[in-house]
């Protein structure tokens, strides 16, 4: 087997696992064509690229309280429902303003609808939002850097952090995996001290959370919803946690049928 078929073969794995959520052994030996033993092996690269999770007798792309899902994964599920919120939060930013953006798929729905606002100050570390506007005219763009985590294609760490400390924005649009009445949670706390640093330096705190991530929680608390100045949502929240998170900060529910 040449390393380009295994590469290949391992590509044909990956995706199958984020398009389905789970996969057993058994399953992708036969859709492989090689031994179960192979695709253990796979599998174990696979995991350590930060590509998906092992568990025992096949592999997930699943979040848990303990993993956040892959970024593949996350791009291709509730889409209808980050695009409506992405819409949303759009609608608070103006021309002039400066913006932080994070790593999440919901803000990154967020920043296309942004690359014509110009002028603009934009501030990221993810990766896939610097590409929105590297050619866009009037747009100032500062990208935060640290060190690469391929499952999320952004720059995380401590070189990370302290680069959002030295900033201070207008606006900070950010997502997590996990939110109840009272917390936002992340599965990972490289990610989350970025998150939280994020969330000091901007003087209006925004967070965009699709329903399927409320009513959770995850290992690392992010910050009490009570700090966020907006919260968007989609209309698939249930009223009496919308009511619950009401009383704690100003939410917008965002209609993802139109």
């Amino acid at each position: 087997m040449t390393k380009t078929s295994a590469e290949a073969r391992r590509r044909l794995i990956a995706d199958h696992v984020v398009e389905h959520g789970t996969a057993t052994g058994a399953d992708l030996a036969q859709l492989t064509g090689v031994s179960l033993m192979t695709v253990h092996r796979d599998l174990d690269d696979l995991e350590r690229r930060g590509v998906l999770r092992r568990f025992r007798g096949g592999a997930s792309a699943l979040p848990s309280t303990v993993f956040e899902s892959n970024l593949d994964y996350r791009l291709g599920v509730n889409t209808a429902e980050k695009n409506a919120i992405a819409r949303a939060a759009a609608e608070l930013v103006e021309p002039g303003m400066s913006v932080m953006l994070d790593d999440s798929t919901t803000v990154l729905a967020m920043a296309g609808l942004l690359a014509d606002m110009a002028p603009l100050t934009v501030v990221t570390n993810a990766r896939r939002v610097v590409d929105v506007f590297t050619d866009r005219e009037g747009v100032r763009l500062i990208a935060l850097g640290g060190e690469y985590s391929r499952t999320h294609d952004s720059f995380l760490g401590v070189p990370c952090v302290e680069a959002v400390e030295a900033l201070s924005v207008d606006l900070v649009a950010v997502s997590t995996s996990a939110l109840d009445s009272r917390m936002a949670y992340h599965q990972e706390q490289d990610v989350v001290l970025v998150k939280r640093a994020m969330l000091t330096s901007a003087a209006r705190k925004v967070m965009l959370m699709d329903h399927t991530k409320l009513a959770r929680t995850a290992l690392h608390r992010v910050g009490p919803v009570s700090d966020l100045d907006h919260l968007i949502v989609d209309d698939g929240v249930g009223t009496d946690l919308l009511a619950r998170l009401r009383e704690r900060t100003q939410v917008t529910v965002a209609s993802a049928g139109g």
